[in-house]
């Protein structure tokens, strides 16, 4: 998930593997697979740049248990 800001101010946090694509128009327009619209204050390049950030957070996580194995049994 990635937090983004409505037009309104008000967060949203979205489920960013549901993203299609996004328009730059004067507004950052997201289109989800589900056909709904969310519009944006961040540009579409910050909602890339967190997207991008998101998952590697999730790689991260996820390979850090196997990282840690290997450091240790190189010790």
């Amino acid at each position: 998930m990635i937090r983004l800001t409505r037009l309104n101010h008000v967060p949203v946090l979205l489920n960013s593997d549901l993203i299609e694509h996004i328009e730059i128009t004067p507004d950052t327009v997201i289109s989800l697979t589900n056909g709904q619209k969310i519009v944006v204050l961040e540009s579409a390049e910050e909602v890339v740049d967190r997207v991008i950030a998101f998952r590697r957070a999730i790689l991260e996580r996820a390979f850090q248990p196997a990282v840690s194995q290997l450091t240790a049994a190189g010790e």
